[in-house]
């Protein structure tokens, strides 16, 4: 686990005016509560679960509002659904993100990204088989598509850092690291410029609950690989992310920035400053008479 450590103090080093991208799996701060998972998700079978969340770039001077780069964000809006298959070892979800452009009005939408995915907990991995296409909405043009596996490891300071809990005994942090494979990618770019095609990705995450889980700082990095390269493991992009959430009673208010850069050659930068309110929701099978409280696991 020393290398997912490695992947949060890297995340702590970058310089805090660059961000890295939101739109992969679940890279928001978990809902659940950090230090206590029996009393998450994980402590029973959802029927289904998920959020809807709301955003506004109030500074976004070169994030596009179209995967062929025209435009500029100005409002993101989505849903995330979630079903249990079976317990916390095979979970289906989707995600529905709709982004609008600044530059034409802000309200009409001009882009949509859909992912559907299968995902499971075991021990401290969980896995993921994910499927997603990014289109625009309001005129033809570039779509980008691939499929692709990812494995990551999660550690968690009330059950793997005793030293943590010593001199942090009131703030909990969770993380994880892993790397994936797109196994299939017709269109999907390796660099914000849309050049070269995807071929790894490796992502490291991490939650700091700074007040009472209120109060939560998190950090997300995606790195992709280029097929095209003669170096095929060599990063060629790297976006990141760093927020502050501030929730109450499933509901969550988020400041965050984000940078998406190229790493092996120079080249176009996206970038931006978002806030956005989160709503989340839950019924359990258990709520509707359905199922058995399973016992409570450790794991993402």
């Amino acid at each position: 686990m020393i290398w997912v450590v490695g992947i949060t103090i890297l995340l702590s080093w970058l310089p805090l005016n660059a961000y890295g991208l939101e739109k992969y799996g679940r890279p928001l701060p978990s809902l659940d509560a950090l230090d206590n998972e029996e009393n998450g998700r994980e402590a029973e079978e959802s029927l289904f679960g998920g959020y809807f969340l709301t955003g506004a770039f109030v500074s976004n001077p070169t994030f596009a509002a179209r995967p062929d780069n025209t435009g500029l964000v100005g409002l993101r809006h989505m849903l995330h659904l979630e079903t249990d298959l079976y317990k916390q070892y095979l979970t289906f979800y989707t995600d529905q993100n709709f982004f609008s452009d600044r530059t034409n009005g802000w309200i009409r939408l001009s882009e949509w990204d859909g992912t559907y995915a299968f995902t499971g907990v075991v021990n401290h991995f969980n896995w993921r088989l994910q499927y997603e296409r990014d289109a625009p909405l309001d005129r033809g043009g570039v779509k980008q598509a691939y499929a692709d596996a990812l494995v990551t490891a999660k550690l968690q300071s009330a059950q793997d850092l005793a030293w943590w809990r010593r001199l942090f005994p009131n703030q909990t942090l969770t993380m994880y690291g892993g790397a994936g494979w797109l196994f299939h990618n017709s269109s999907y770019f390796a660099r914000p410029d849309n050049t070269g095609r995807a071929l790894f990705r490796y992502v490291g995450h991490a939650d700091l609950n700074l007040y009472k889980e209120k109060v939560v700082l998190y950090g997300d990095i995606n790195m992709f690989t280029d097929r095209q390269a003669g170096n095929q493991v060599k990063p060629s992009e790297l976006d990141w992310i760093v927020g502050l959430a501030l929730r109450y009673s499933g509901t969550e208010l988020a400041l965050y920035m984000e940078q998406d850069q190229p790493l092996d050659r120079t080249g176009l930068v996206q970038k931006y400053f978002a806030v956005q309110l989160r709503f989340s929701f839950d019924v359990s099978k258990r709520d509707l008479g359905f199922g058995k409280v399973k016992p409570a696991t450790t794991g993402q």
